[in-house]
């Protein structure tokens, strides 16, 4: 699940130290989940520069958050054919359209649409982080 991409996209989508620090300790789980936050938090950012007409702001973070949402799309093995992955993808595909309505239209629902959409599926992966890192604990703990 995680390749060189999928890191490549998260490192242009974020510069600070710290949190590139987060990401190379991070499971692959663990790297979904927070460009899924990531994504969430430059929409809602987009949204408060709309709201004060900073519109190049808002125009650098709907970039953002599409080029995190790509990262997540281009991270997908749609070679396996599955529903979930091929589902993924269009969602994927439709949130980037969507958001470039929102940055043409300086469109709030639009923006709070696709948050939404983002919201609505991050707690399926943050379960999913979360048990996989109680599997890994427990296994390793066997192993002791």
């Amino acid at each position: 699940m995680l390749n060189s991409k999928m890191l490549r996209q998260f490192n242009k989508a974020y510069e600070d130290d710290a949190l590139k620090t987060a990401v190379y300790g991070a499971s692959p789980l663990g790297l979904v989940v927070m460009l899924y936050e990531g994504a969430i938090k430059a929409i809602n950012q987009a949204a408060s520069a709309i709201q004060v007409g900073r519109y190049d702001e808002k125009a650098r973070m709907i970039s953002k958050a599409i080029d995190i949402i790509d990262g997540l799309r281009e991270s997908l093995d749609l070679e396996l054919h599955s529903d979930a992955a091929i589902n993924l993808n269009d969602l994927y595909l439709y949130m980037k359209q969507r958001l470039s309505v929102a940055n043409l239209k300086n469109d709030l629902e639009v923006l709070a649409e696709v948050r939404n959409l983002l919201e609505t599926i991050l707690p399926a992966w943050q379960l999913v982080d979360r048990d996989s890192m109680s599997r890994s604990a427990s296994g390793a703990s066997q192993a002791l």
